[in-house]
């Protein structure tokens, strides 16, 4: 296993005290920041220039995260789960126990069990769920590999993980799907 415990503390240090992360997630990299403080969330869309309506992916590292920031989930989600390759955020009603500005104007909220061992670490280290928002400033493309994120990015952000900055195998976005009350879902993004 790749040893990141330096880029975990570093990272650590900067959640805790509101601050910003940049770093590899499942899928592309992403800036990140405490999904419980507010104040770092708005950090988040000043960087990006985002408007602060669109919402932001939430990472968490188990299901028991899950069923702890959703109000009544349909647990049928994690057998959908199960049967996807491909990394999938979830949008689910009822968002609980996050800052207000990350749960959307009716109440959903987007969430990814991560399965990326860095980003699962960080989280289960941190003991709360973390942003997860693309790299890039809104509008323009996602970078696919570290070395196509925005300067302006990079010197926003209060740590940059050196973790995987050398992986040039370009990553993809996750699936966006929305979970609907009878158990069905609405493709967002593919």
């Amino acid at each position: 296993m790749m040893d990141f415990n330096n880029d975990i503390e570093k990272c650590l240090t900067v959640l805790r005290n509101g601050g910003l992360i940049l770093y590899p997630t499942d899928t592309i990299w992403g800036i990140g920041c405490d999904a419980t403080n507010e104040t770092a969330i708005h950090k988040i869309y000043a960087l990006k220039k985002r408007a602060d309506e669109k919402s932001l992916i939430v990472l968490v590292a188990d299901k028991k995260d899950i069923l702890t920031h959703v109000a009544n989930p349909d647990i049928n989600v994690f057998d959908h789960l199960k049967t996807v390759s491909k990394p999938t955020t979830v949008i689910y009603d009822g968002g609980i126990g996050l800052a207000n500005n990350l749960i959307a104007k009716d109440g959903s909220v987007a969430i990814r069990l991560t399965s990326d061992p860095f980003c699962k670490q960080l989280i289960k280290q941190f003991r709360k769920p973390i942003v997860s928002t693309s790299a890039n400033i809104s509008g323009h493309p996602s970078p696919l590999v570290f070395k196509d994120i925005d300067a302006l990015i990079k010197n926003g952000v209060d740590y940059i993980v050196q973790h995987r900055q050398n992986d040039l195998s370009p990553a993809n976005a996750s699936t966006i799907i929305k979970w609907l009350a009878d158990g069905t879902y609405i493709v967002i993004r593919s």
